[in-house]
């Protein structure tokens, strides 16, 4: 069980720095919500201390061994990591999920970029799915259809993400945009991160991402429909809120380089309104047969991680080898 004070914490914290969530978060049971929040309270003070500190290797290595304590029994002093450690234990979390999570903050803290959207899927996967794929596990939704519809729910919201934030990225030095689709416009990378404008090359490929984003969110939509009843309008909120940080770069004819899309708090509430409704009506609807899609080729390792009780414990190879780079480079060996 979470402790009261972790959890108010942990409420506090989300409360602050991901308001979408928190107002999606609202609707879900008490039972699904606290270690929603303290899952979610994890991963932010996570993300956060890899994009914002001054070296972010040695943050992604502490966080290695964070998990290392909380997976031992034994979490840091620290009320994200004793509430995490609670949820660990009582829903039997497959240390692959938070552990794809730590991958892909390793690859955030190398700058990789994406040669294909292939490439990008894999680094969503990691990032998103893998929180997808974990609030299946606390849930209870550990079918395998489920899970892989919550992937693709996933990856849909980090598209999102990287849609709305191309300039805030590049004002950075970061670039998500797939390289192929940049190169077929001929758009040189360095050049642009020089200098970021919203020319019609970037806005075509922030659209194709938006694109790729909606047919996910529609393949999505059938999962929820197996969740237990409760839960749904809590997941279709927070769908319906991404996907309508997408619509408003739409909105913005996909120039997400001037200014940042956002959505106002009376429409978030209108979505969550609506999503209490539809999650009615969706119980008296069929399920479609796109429930039963294989899952996306990046986010398989995660769909069969999250639906074995006793999945594997050993760490990955990419990831051992993504945490040596970092170990080398941490020590001036590399």
């Amino acid at each position: 069980m979470i402790a009261p004070s972790d959890m108010e914490a942990c409420r506090a914290m989300i409360r602050t720095g991901s308001l979408s969530f928190h107002a999606a978060s609202r609707v879900l049971p008490a039972r699904v919500r606290d270690p929603a929040l303290a899952l979610y309270a994890f991963c932010r003070v996570a993300d956060d201390e890899v994009d914002e500190g001054q070296d972010k290797g040695a943050a992604v290595l502490r966080l290695r061994d964070r998990l290392d304590l909380i997976y031992a029994g034994r979490p840091r002093n620290a009320p994200s990591d004793r509430a995490f450690a609670a949820v660990v234990s009582d829903f039997e979390m497959p240390r692959v999920l938070p552990e794809a999570l730590l991958e892909g903050l390793a690859w955030d803290s190398l700058s990789r970029r994406y040669a294909s959207l292939s490439e990008l899927k894999d680094y969503s996967a990691r990032v998103a799915s893998s929180v997808g794929a974990m609030m299946c596990v606390l849930m209870g939704a550990r079918e395998a259809d489920v899970l892989a519809r919550a992937c693709d729910l996933g990856l849909a919201m980090q598209l999102t993400n990287i849609a709305r934030d191309v300039g805030e990225d590049a004002r950075a030095g970061r670039l998500f945009l797939p390289l192929d689709w940049l190169a077929q416009d001929g758009i040189d990378p360095e050049s642009f991160l020089s200098a970021p404008t919203p020319a019609p090359a970037i806005r075509r490929a922030t659209a194709r991402l938006l694109d790729h984003a909606d047919r996910l969110y529609w393949r999505a939509a059938t999962g929820v429909r197996r969740l237990p009843l409760d839960c749904r309008a809590g997941i279709l909120s927070a769908a319906h809120v991404y996907r309508a940080i997408g619509s408003e770069v739409a909105r913005m004819e996909h120039d997400s380089v001037t200014s940042r899309a956002r959505t106002t708090r009376r429409r978030k509430t209108a979505l969550v309104a609506l999503s209490a409704v539809q999650a009615g009506l969706g119980a008296l609807l069929p399920v479609s047969a796109r429930l039963h899609a294989a899952p996306e080729r990046e986010v398989a390792f995660l769909v069969d991680a999250a639906a074995r009780r006793h999945a594997v414990t050993a760490r990955s190879e990419s990831l051992l080898a993504v945490l040596a780079q970092l170990e080398a480079r941490d020590r001036g060996l590399a």
